[in-house]
């Protein structure tokens, strides 16, 4: 979908250049689609921040929404205080739409080297949703997406608004925060016998073992050393659709790597 000033996300210099260790695609042959990576990040983060490129004056402090959900259509639906500046500009646009640009950050929920694991950008239009705030002194937005963005631990893409509102988020995300906490604090040394299951590249120089990212298809490790950080990935032996199939699939792993 084209309009004219349709807003173009920019991508930051830390994604053009050396970012997170990233596989090759051949090695990750099954993974989420492009368009359910950026429906997770959305639907799940509170790292979120609105800007308007219009808008003047410039807010001097990121406009972070306080609630934020997903339509059935795609629509991306951002509650702001009444007084925020993305609440009057959607105000005073009247009957015209505003340009905007959502940006999700996704930050992983445990200590690790290089901890921004990536971002998703939500360009289109934003407009005003009258009488649809359900909080005292907040109003409803509805930012119609133009085009979308991902650039993560799986590579970057562009996703249709079509994809992106028929994809569903990853049914584990929900819950990854917790799990991976779990495994950091209280099964290190089962994370790091994972290191035995990938070769040489691993074993070679690996000092800390940290899980680094859960979703519906494996978990994701990284392993810092001398020789630098690598990470690899897990796969379970079929997709799960819950936390009990994952606690299943990840004693599983685990098993395979103390045989």
């Amino acid at each position: 979908m084209i309009r004219p000033g349709n807003p173009a996300p920019e991508r930051p210099s830390w994604q053009q250049e050396n970012g997170q260790p990233r596989p090759e695609e051949e090695e990750a042959p099954r993974q989420p689609s492009a368009a359910e990576r950026a429906r997770t990040l959305v639907e799940g983060n509170p790292s979120l921040a609105l800007a308007i490129p219009a808008l003047r004056p410039a807010p001097a402090e990121p406009m972070v929404p306080l609630r934020c959900s997903v339509g059935p259509d795609g629509d991306v639906f951002l509650l702001f205080p009444r007084a925020a500046p993305a609440a009057r500009a959607a105000r005073h646009a009247s009957d015209d739409e505003v340009p905007a640009v959502l940006e999700v950050t996704d930050v992983a929920p445990v200590a690790v080297p290089h901890r921004i694991r990536g971002r998703a950008w939500v360009a289109g239009w934003l407009t005003h949703v009258p009488g649809g705030g359900f909080e005292a002194d907040a109003e409803l937005l509805r930012l119609e997406p133009g085009e979308i963005s991902v650039d993560d631990l799986w590579g970057a893409a562009l996703v249709e608004p079509d994809e992106f509102a028929a994809a569903g988020p990853d049914p584990l995300a929900p819950f990854e925060t917790d799990v991976l906490q779990h495994l950091a604090g209280s099964h290190p040394e089962e994370v790091a016998l994972l290191c035995g299951l990938v070769g040489e590249p691993c074993v070679a120089g690996a000092a800390q073992a940290v899980p680094l990212a859960l979703d519906r298809f494996g978990l994701r490790v990284r392993f810092t050393g001398a020789a630098g950080t690598y990470d690899a990935r897990f796969d379970f032996p079929a997709p799960v659709e819950g936390p009990a199939a994952a606690r299943r699939a990840l004693r599983h792993l685990f098993a395979s790597a103390r045989a």
